[in-house]
């Protein structure tokens, strides 16, 4: 057995809302397969299984908002498996906690069932949802009609209850029998504009906060010369269709990769004290919401693509990014981050690490500068490179190798 658990998609966040299944009870399932969609502070992303296996139950309601780490489902190896016994779903605990599930009767697992209330000698049934909003209205359950299946309490019968059209003297119904079937859970309603980039921005903060309190900064900036990268691009810009044109952007992004390669030090993450070096370069790309905010999910194994593939990656990752369509594995799994202000005629930045990373790489504005080369005064296509990086993984001297090495893959676009 094993179960699927509420993923930590970045350093920022602490809990999630459920907003849909896109499995059921009995589905087959294949490691990578997209199961479920939650709703985090910055946006809704598509939540991968890392198991293949049977569902066999479903913990968590949509709706439910739950802290990192709750087991939302449980996946039983192979086709067919044995069902487990069936668990109530686990409620909301305060951060810190840790959430936990009770057990109940013995028996074949099929949907999640609404949780029931006691009433008396008798119980209710009655959805999650259902119960918090009589429990923030001061609706006692035990007056409420249910209209639901099998009488199960809804929302809309804890409104009625709440602010009733006129006094009615009513008179208790027989309690329902409890049925396997779960309570009509309401809709997650979409958060508003305001209340998204509210949320995104606290979350920032508090990401950022710990950055920058934990994580000692250093900074290394150099100068790099662009005359080789832009006359490779005018090239080979004009020898393919317009859909295959490749833009400095992609040229960066490879470039980066190749020198995180080279200088593993700065691919990695900070964790438990120590130093984990990561296997693979899976870059992360600092992507503007229109909403407002920022995200940075990865181009993955980016030092293995070709340059196309890397335009290709990166334009699909900010179409899907903005229509909300991220992986959670494009979320979790950065082993450094770029970042481009560059099109905001921004000269030089000066980013913040995304913990538990080691390191964040910053672009400027191509810009015409006076240059020396060889000894003559050129007017030379310019752009300033910033790396911040954490000081308890590398030293400067590694950080300046890594900024030469960048330096040296941007004077030859052929390579890369």
């Amino acid at each position: 057995m094993a179960e699927f658990r509420m993923p930590s998609l970045g350093a920022d966040m602490d809990e999630g809302t459920l907003v849909s299944w896109l499995v059921g009870v009995g589905d087959h399932v294949e490691r990578g397969q997209v199961v479920a969609e939650v709703d985090t502070e910055k946006s809704v992303i598509e939540v991968e299984t890392f198991d293949t296996g049977t569902v066999s139950e479903l913990l968590v309601h949509e709706g439910e908002r739950v802290p990192v780490g709750t087991p939302l489902a449980v996946i039983a190896e192979g086709v067919g498996a044995a069902q487990p016994r069936r668990r109530a779903v686990p409620t909301r605990t305060r951060p810190g906690t840790r959430a936990t599930t009770t057990e109940a009767a013995a028996k074949p697992a099929t949907k999640p069932a609404a949780v029931p209330l006691v009433r008396g000698a008798a119980r209710v049934a009655a959805s999650p949802l259902a119960r918090r909003h009589a429990a923030a209205l001061g609706v006692d359950l035990a007056t409420v009609t249910g209209t639901g299946p099998g009488g199960a309490v809804t929302t809309s019968d804890v409104e009625t209850a709440a602010h009733p059209v006129r006094p009615a003297l009513t008179v208790e119904p027989e309690p329902a029998p409890v049925v396997d079937e779960p309570a009509p859970v309401a809709p997650v309603v979409p958060r508003s504009g305001a209340d998204r980039q509210a949320s995104m921005r606290h979350a920032v903060a508090e990401a950022m906060a710990r950055s920058k309190r934990e994580i000692p900064h250093y900074y290394l900036a150099a100068d790099v010369d662009m005359a080789h990268a832009t006359r490779w691009l005018e090239a080979h810009n004009t020898s393919v269709p317009v859909t295959e044109r490749v833009l400095v952007a992609a040229l960066q992004l490879k470039a980066t990769a190749l020198a995180l390669r080279a200088v593993p030090e700065l691919n990695g993450h900070w964790v438990d004290g120590e130093h984990r070096p990561a296997e693979h370069v899976h870059l992360g790309v600092a992507i503007a919401l229109r909403g407002g905010g920022l995200v940075a999910p990865a181009v993955h194994d980016a030092d293995r693509l070709a340059l196309p593939e890397m335009m290709a990656a990166l334009h699909d990752l900010v179409a899907r990014v903005r229509a909300g369509k991220v992986r959670s594995s494009e979320y979790a799994d950065p082993t450094a981050t770029v970042t481009n202000l560059g099109d905001q005629g921004v000269d030089v930045a000066y980013p913040v690490i995304n913990p538990p990373q080691l390191a964040m790489v910053a672009f400027g504005r191509v810009r015409e500068r006076p240059w020396a080369v060889d000894g003559m005064l050129a007017v030379r296509p310019v752009l300033t490179v910033t790396l911040a990086a954490d000081h308890r993984a590398t030293d400067g001297r590694r950080g300046a190798t890594f900024l030469a090495a960048l330096d040296d893959l941007l004077q030859r676009p052929n390579d890369l």
